[in-house]
């Protein structure tokens, strides 16, 4: 179980990212990555993409929500993230989840 998730689940939410060309890839950081995690851990993900539209991005939340996981997922864009702090978390210790081979 790579990061404490099935495998059905990870392919379940990578089927989503798919679907969206313009994401680059999927970075997953926090317990999760580091290994630290507990079974009701949230999974955080941070999309590298140029160009999604803020509609795009609650579109994609809505599609993982309806997946119905029994994990909850934080989903953001890092190139706008602010914290400084997170970014480098995220730097540090974030591990790629899906990659978009084009």
């Amino acid at each position: 179980m790579k990061f404490g998730l099935k495998h059905e689940h990870i392919k379940a939410i990578n089927a989503i990212f798919i679907r969206y060309p313009i994401i680059e890839l999927v970075i997953i950081y926090g317990s999760r990555a580091t290994g630290k995690y507990r079974k009701e851990s949230d999974i955080d993900l941070t999309l590298i993409e140029f160009e999604l539209s803020f509609s795009e991005l609650m579109e994609i939340g809505n599609e993982l929500d309806d997946l119905l996981l029994p994990y909850k997922i934080d989903l953001s864009q890092k190139r706008k993230i602010s914290n400084p702090d997170l970014i480098e978390h995220i730097n540090r210790v974030g591990q790629i989840f899906y990659e978009n081979i084009k």
